[in-house]
């Protein structure tokens, strides 16, 4: 992949291997369901992820609208700077306190609802990671792009929130039939 990260992923599999009946994890025919048990702490921490970095790129993004002048006055002082910032940093806060209410939920032991808030957290923790991300990146025009502002490697990892663990697609998915009571697309 393009994306560097320190972990790696390998591919495991098994053949014609028999586990004995006390190696069963969770109730028997019901793996999925403990696959996406599964997922929740995976979506949460996802979500801690995505915002964390998305404070980064848009600290760096208001100290240089702050710093930058441009006809004597700080580029922060224009709206069209101003204003996109402001909004990535309201939904950046929205998005941590779902995923602080589904890390209390999942920590109390409601699955099913730590679930749907793990998904809404994740969901919503991804956009507004890709949007502070490339907000940031055009608050710094060109400086957004080099290796001095750190921002640029962001643009990839960003979307990885959008994809990893559960696609954005997948959400929607869950939340439309699970939480709104609509049929199953899938």
């Amino acid at each position: 992949m393009e994306l560097r990260a320190s972990e790696r992923q390998f591919e495991l599999t098994f053949d014609d291997m028999r586990l004995p009946a006390e190696a069963l994890v969770g109730d028997e025919n019901a793996g999925l369901l403990q696959l996406f048990a599964g997922l929740n702490p995976e979506r949460i921490m996802t979500a801690a992820f995505a915002i964390g970095m998305a404070r980064y790129a848009l600290a760096r993004a208001v100290e240089y609208a702050r710093e930058r002048t441009v006809w004597r006055q700080p580029i922060g002082a224009h709206q069209a700077i101003a204003h996109p910032l402001a909004q990535s940093h309201i939904e950046l806060e929205l998005a941590r306190l779902m995923m602080q209410k589904a890390a209390y939920l999942y920590d109390s032991g409601d699955d099913a609802a730590a679930g749907e808030a793990a998904n809404m957290a994740k969901y919503a923790a991804g956009e507004a990671c890709v949007k502070a991300v490339d907000q940031s990146v055009h608050t710094l025009g060109g400086n957004g792009l080099t290796r001095e502002f750190g921002l640029a490697s962001l643009i990839t990892a960003a979307r990885v929130s959008r994809i990893a663990p559960v696609s954005r697609e997948m959400i929607l998915n869950y939340v439309s039939h699970q939480t709104l009571g609509l049929p199953k697309s899938y």
